[in-house]
């Protein structure tokens, strides 16, 4: 695994999905959101749960990235599914699509923009720290296209990081996040390069707002499955 420097040097350009990113993701996303794997890890577990109802079950992971999740749950699986991920990055589609070859699991990867494509028919849809990147004025729209997709009861996993209404609060969990960044071996200086990098770029939600927009989708429970400081993991059912 390629360890992330990118941001040891200042940046000329916003945050961006492209090769340079994509060839150290994997360290990159496991040093900067805390519990990473073992966010993945519980949501194949409630995929596992829930898709057992369904007799032919397929699963779209939206911002698919290096495809992390769907290898995680194709290396769990006992019987077939249909896994697909949608990411608009050439460089994360070609780099997940190896990836998914050298573990022999059978993924196809879309390089599309997710807010352009069919979804077709799914019992159950996720992304990972993906609607955060999508413009706010687009995600009500966006999720309402994923509660269209789903089948009766089907299910929607959503992480996101997060902020919060209150000031403080958001202050102090913020610095507790650098807090983690910085015992994950990351600078100073490359904290805030690449927090100035995701300016604009990055937009997050507070928890409330999130639910909110999944139950003006029209998704009849939401439920809270992980939570630290100021990341979240939801799960929805149509």
């Amino acid at each position: 695994m390629q360890k992330d420097d990118i941001f040891l040097k200042p940046q000329e350009k916003q945050f961006e999905f492209d090769s340079q990113v994509a060839s150290v993701f994997d360290d990159m996303i496991t040093r900067s959101i805390p519990f990473y794997r073992e966010s993945l890890e519980l949501g194949v577990d409630f995929i596992l749960k829930n898709l057992s109802k369904f007799e032919n079950a397929s699963l779209l992971d939206l911002g698919s990235s290096s495809g992390n999740f769907l290898i995680t749950l194709a290396s769990r699986l006992t019987r077939a599914i249909n896994l697909t991920g949608i990411d608009s990055s050439p460089a994360m589609c070609e780099y997940a699509t190896n990836k998914a070859l050298a573990y022999g699991y059978d993924i196809k990867f879309l390089c599309a923009d997710i807010l352009k494509s069919d979804f077709g028919s799914n019992q159950a849809i996720t992304a990972y720290y993906t609607l955060q990147f999508i413009r706010p004025i687009m995600r009500e729209a966006l999720v309402k296209k994923i509660y269209a997709s789903l089948q009766e009861n089907g299910i929607f996993i959503l992480a996101e990081k997060t902020n919060s209404s209150d000031k403080t609060l958001d202050k102090q969990m913020i610095e507790r996040y650098y807090q983690f960044k910085s015992a994950q071996g990351y600078t100073q200086s490359e904290i805030t390069t690449k927090r100035q990098a995701l300016e604009n770029v990055l937009i997050p939600y507070t928890l409330d707002e999130n639910i909110m927009l999944l139950k003006n989708a029209g998704f009849r429970h939401t439920e809270v499955i992980f939570k630290w400081v100021n990341f979240a993991t939801l799960l929805a059912i149509k």
